[in-house]
């Protein structure tokens, strides 16, 4: 069930853009651009830097994320785009799971405006296992 904000972003994509969304969407894990690439040619030539071009357009629109620390990305789950996105990351099996929290968000807002500090984006990335690997 696509957000109002999701459903509107979409429909200003153009169709690479849109198979790269639908490629993220349907992966169980963050996919590395190159797997993304590799997913895409199963249906015709596409270049790296196209990839890469839809990649940093799902992001401009709030659709995807990437993964710093995996190199990798994931659809958006949550239509907040607030002041960050955070994930939790399981070394074991590779799951991210997205998640909101306003005490966080809030903490990063008061330091950032108490050193005088202006961030553009903030992406918080916890790394551990996930309950099923930690059992």
């Amino acid at each position: 069930m696509a957000s109002t904000h999701h459903a509107h972003a979409l429909d200003e994509l153009n169709e690479t853009q849109k198979r790269v969304y639908r490629i993220l969407t349907a992966a169980q894990n963050p996919l590395s651009a190159y797997e993304v690439l590799d997913r895409m040619r199963a249906k015709g030539a596409v270049t790296p830097p196209t990839v890469y071009r839809s990649l940093d357009k799902l992001i401009e629109k709030g659709l995807a994320h990437r993964l710093e620390s995996l190199n990798a990305y994931v659809t958006c789950r949550h239509p907040h785009h607030h002041d960050m996105a955070a994930f939790a990351i399981c070394e074991e099996c590779g799951s991210v799971k997205e998640f909101m929290d306003s005490q966080i968000s809030e903490r990063l807002t008061h330091w950032s405006e108490s050193n005088a500090f202006l961030p553009k984006k903030v992406t918080v990335e916890v790394r551990g296992l996930c309950e099923s690997c930690a059992k």
